[in-house]
């Protein structure tokens, strides 16, 4: 039998540890013993009436029972016929988050429980969201308490859109939605005589039965060494556990950060020597040289070797009262090492309500942020969303030895983030603005033409490059397909690289701008955040944001290359409109749609804007 890590989580009062309570009760595997004192503890602590409180077994702690909430993680080991389950009961208060983030992160799937009474909450919000940064992907939204709401199949369905409609922005691939009662054990094992109008299976069904990705890597070999094992001076062993990829007696590892290689000789366990192991497999390895490797290096396999970098673009969970700032310092501690650290920046704060990012100057008691944190060595690691063992972190407090913070690392920071070595010096030309303006008449300027797929920009800036170059006016063209067949075509479509590439191409619009030319920039470019970036890099008032909004169905018809229909079908990962986020500019210099509006209606229309702020006349006047 396989084995189901899972977690329930929600907020305060949803019903987690008497859900809990329920599936091992009715499926009896509560030890007699440990029934009969639940129920004499339910007499003094219970909050179920005359029943027994089946939250007890999970709230062990006397000021959980004086409370009646949950305070730290409490696990639980058990067993059906067909699978076998750790479940993880986590806190739903504000004030230990960081106790759920901690139950989660070791997780394959969650339970999110829903007070059928109140709906989604903003601690359900905060519980999913950190979920989906922590790499759970399939959810099950138990709506509880349906005793309480006369088994509303209306409500029922109510939070279900509710809940959907806040999800989209997250990373989940599957969500399930079923009613239950944990107090009353409907829907939880059995199905009980109140919830006929639902036709799926039970809360335990469905976790028997789920495929669950665990994520496990088993190519990539990656185990950090936790012990150098010496017992005496004919044995030198390295161990750990064995974080992704397999390994065999015989194959070469690399260990870093020397980069010396060796041979495998054998894989000791204490039950004896392994010809092969796996993912969370802890092991002692033996090796056929005597290289210098020590407690906190890194082995791995030769030809797929980790990122390495000081600076690390990262999403983190705000776990301490004393907010984060840009320049504070912390200590960073890894699955494999400690550095001095510091925040340089926080790119943004999430809010959990709507999903969208907002500019904060620091983060506070259980933000969710992004930022950019500096190490003082060089760190080796993965993205999160390849390996959560190499890919995450906590930020630790030089004083108290507080965690303040668990982070989740995106990859290396981008080259929006690094300065240029001090050694550079920027070459000024002798021909001055007002010399090109001359010549040209014109000012510079860049245009971004940014919006979805097929919504018609390239045939934008096609038609603003010819109307524009018949005008007398000299301009470049960077379409975004052009700039993926050069200065780009190392890029893919991620997030991370779709923000590399129009870096790019601000770079080179930016020295365009700067020989006193118009830059017409098409590209998708769907991250609000990083069009702002470009907007900076440019200089605000050289940048011209024009928004092509035409709608997605419009898209959809004209899309020629049948793109749209390989996303829904999962054959084009994270696609911006279908699987992925297309920030729709707020603050665009000029919105078009190419639906409604003729290609010269919408060429005119740039052309005026261009003209309002000045940039298609000569030299500027005093």
């Amino acid at each position: 039998m396989d084995l189901l890590r899972l977690l329930t989580c929600g907020s305060v009062d949803d019903g987690k540890s008497t859900l809990i309570g329920r599936l091992l009760h009715d499926s009896q595997l509560i030890y007699e013993d440990v029934l009969a004192s639940l129920e004499a503890d339910s007499a003094t602590h219970g909050s179920a009436g005359d029943q027994v409180d089946l939250a007890l077994l999970m709230d062990g702690l006397r000021a959980e029972r004086e409370q009646g909430i949950t305070i730290d993680v409490a696990y639980r080991y058990f067993s059906t016929a067909r699978r076998k389950f750790i479940i993880a009961d986590t806190p739903g208060h504000p004030q230990y988050t960081r106790n759920m983030a901690t139950g989660a992160s070791t997780c394959d799937l969650a339970v999110i429980l829903i007070d059928a009474r109140h709906g989604v909450l903003a601690q359900t919000k905060r519980h999913s969201h950190i979920a989906s940064l922590l790499g759970i992907r399939q959810v099950v939204v138990a709506i509880n308490k349906m005793d309480l709401v006369g088994w509303s199949q209306e409500r029922f369905a109510e939070i279900r859109e509710d809940y959907r409609s806040f999800a989209k922005a997250l990373d989940f691939s599957e969500q399930s939605f079923i009613p239950i009662s944990a107090l009353l054990g409907d829907n939880v094992v059995e199905p009980g005589d109140h919830l006929g109008w639902f036709d799926g299976p039970t809360l335990l069904q469905h976790l028997e039965t789920v495929d669950v990705d665990t994520g496990l890597d088993p190519v990539h070999f990656r185990m950090p060494v936790q012990l150098v094992a010496r017992p005496d001076a004919s044995f030198r062993g390295y161990a750990g556990t064995i974080a992704s990829g397999t390994l065999r007696p015989g194959d070469e590892v690399v260990a870093l950060p020397s980069g010396l290689s060796s041979a495998v000789e054998r894989i000791a366990t204490f039950d004896g020597d392994l010809e092969v192991a796996g993912p969370g497999r802890a092991v002692t390895v033996t090796l056929a040289d005597e290289i210098d490797i020590s407690r906190g290096d890194l082995l791995v396999a030769p030809g797929s070797e980790p990122q390495r970098a000081h600076d690390l673009d990262a999403m983190v969970v705000w776990m301490a009262e004393a907010g984060a700032e840009p320049g504070c310092s912390y200590l960073l501690q890894t699955a494999n090492a400690v550095s001095n650290c510091t925040i340089r920046s926080i790119r943004h704060r999430v809010d959990i309500n709507t999903g969208s990012q907002e500019q904060a100057p620091g983060l506070g008691l259980n933000d969710i942020g992004h930022c950019v944190v500096t190490s003082d060595r060089e760190l080796a690691f993965d993205p999160y969303s390849a390996n959560r063992a190499t890919g995450s972190f906590v930020l630790v407090d030089r004083l108290t030895n507080a965690t303040v913070a668990a982070g989740m690392v995106i990859g290396a920071a981008s080259a929006w983030d690094r300065t240029p070595d001090a050694a550079l010096v920027r070459q000024r030309s002798e021909i001055s603005d007002a010399e090109r303006a001359i010549r040209f008449g014109q000012q510079p300027c860049t245009i971004l033409l940014t919006g979805l797929t097929a919504a018609g920009k390239s045939t934008l800036a096609t038609a603003l490059e010819r109307e524009l170059f018949d005008r007398g006016k000299v301009s470049i063209r960077l379409d975004g397909e052009n700039v993926r067949m050069g200065i780009s075509r190392d890029l893919g479509f991620s997030s991370h690289e779709r923000s590399e590439n129009l870096r790019r191409v601000s770079e080179v619009a930016r020295l365009v701008n700067g020989q006193g030319l118009i830059a017409i920039a098409a590209l998708v470019a769907p991250d609000g955040e990083v069009r702002l970036r470009a907007r900076d890099l440019v200089g605000a008032d050289r940048y011209v944001e024009v928004f092509v909004d035409t709608p997605i169905e419009v898209c959809r018809e004209r899309d020629p290359h049948g793109l749209y229909a390989m996303a829904d079908q999962g054959e084009i990962p994270r696609f911006p409109g279908v699987s992925a986020r297309y920030d729709r500019p707020t603050d665009a210099d000029l919105r078009v749609d190419t639906s409604a509006q003729s290609v010269d209606e919408c060429v005119e229309a740039i052309l005026r804007r261009l003209t309002e702020r000045g940039f298609l006349r000569g030299p500027s006047t005093p």
